[in-house]
């Protein structure tokens, strides 16, 4: 019976943690070209004309005009300032179509940042599918990853809650650029 016990535990605690992203630092960021948005407008994201610049925040929300998805972009919004100061550029992602994310742009990202569509490869390449859909598409888990200039994963966060996804990849971005 404790035997039985214990595993029911391990089982529950497992069940409860969170998922870990299959990406760990230090390995190579999938490239990729998609269509996207900034401030409404819309244009092409290739990942590696991104990195030329500098370090790339990837993040991977579940739904645009959803709650957490609201507050995360806000967030993101807000902390712009920063990520330019720290040499870093924002691209949230979600498997949303262009069409919502234009509007999701201009509305909930006050224009500050792109977002871009995640179709099957990049959310496959980047193991974000949650598994789950709204409104008959698909939709990902809540992960954010720091790509450094050499295209190599430096700082994975991967929590459906959004309060921390900002405050974290700026950590990281701060660490890794050293401003």
């Amino acid at each position: 019976m404790r035997l039985v016990s214990t595993l029911a535990t391990a089982a529950a605690l497992l069940v409860a943690a969170p998922a870990l992203a299959a990406l760990a630092p230090g390995a190579k960021a999938p490239d990729f070209t998609t269509r996207g948005a900034i401030a409404g407008k819309v244009f092409t994201v290739h990942l590696a004309e991104q990195l030329k610049k500098g370090p790339v925040v990837l993040y991977f929300f579940p739904a645009a005009y959803t709650g957490g998805c609201n507050a995360e972009a806000h967030a993101f919004a807000e902390a712009i300032p920063a990520f330019t100061k720290a040499g870093a550029t924002v691209i949230g992602m979600s498997a949303d179509n262009v069409e919502t994310l234009s509007k999701f742009s201009a509305e909930k990202c006050a224009g500050k940042f792109a977002v871009a569509s995640a179709g099957p490869n990049v959310v496959k390449g980047y193991d974000v599918a949650l598994g789950k859909q709204m409104a008959g598409r698909d939709i990902t888990k809540r992960t954010s990853y720091v790509i450094a200039k050499d295209g190599r994963i430096a700082f994975v966060h991967d929590e459906m809650n959004p309060e921390a996804h900002v405050s974290t990849t700026l950590a990281a971005v701060q660490k890794l650029t050293g401003k």
